[in-house]
């Protein structure tokens, strides 16, 4: 009978200790873009696996999505693609939102997304597409600013 007594208090104790664990390490914050951001990107971009004229767009998360998908479209309608993420961290908080392209010769892959403020965004995951592409070519990445919905000039 005293076993018995001793291993649930020893299960009680290491559940105790579990749940104090788990409340000392937080878990990391969600991607912060919330609204949609307003884009125009000056040069043909590709997003997951669709390519892009240069042009004005609209991103934002996908409605279906457990925030692991976001669309993105053309400001007129007319195009759209999905394209995944996950979330990442800023090597230092930018001032305004912006994306992020890798440049590979030519060709431009959107890989990040910060909205203003928050050093906490959205990484691309990347396509088979851009795996393909040698990585030896990355050359740069490039900045774009952008807006949240409805803001100009922010």
């Amino acid at each position: 009978m005293k076993l018995q007594e001793t291993s649930k208090h020893l299960l009680l104790s290491l559940f105790i200790a579990l749940v104090f664990a788990l409340t000392m390490y937080p878990t990391k914050a969600q991607a912060q873009i919330i609204d949609q951001l307003d884009v125009n990107v000056p040069f043909q971009f590709h997003a997951g696996n669709a390519k892009f004229p240069a042009g004005q767009y609209i991103i934002r998360f996908s409605d279906d999505s457990d925030q692991s998908f976001m669309e993105i479209s053309s400001a007129d309608g007319r195009t759209s693609a999905l394209f995944q993420v996950r979330a990442t961290e800023a090597n230092s908080t930018p001032a305004k939102s912006e994306l992020i392209f890798n440049k590979y010769g030519n060709r431009y892959f959107l890989a990040k997304l910060f909205e203003g403020g928050s050093g906490s965004g959205d990484e691309v995951v990347e396509s088979r597409y851009e795996q393909r592409v040698d990585k030896a070519t990355l050359e740069a990445q490039k900045h774009v600013p952008a807006h949240r919905r409805g803001q100009q000039g922010s």
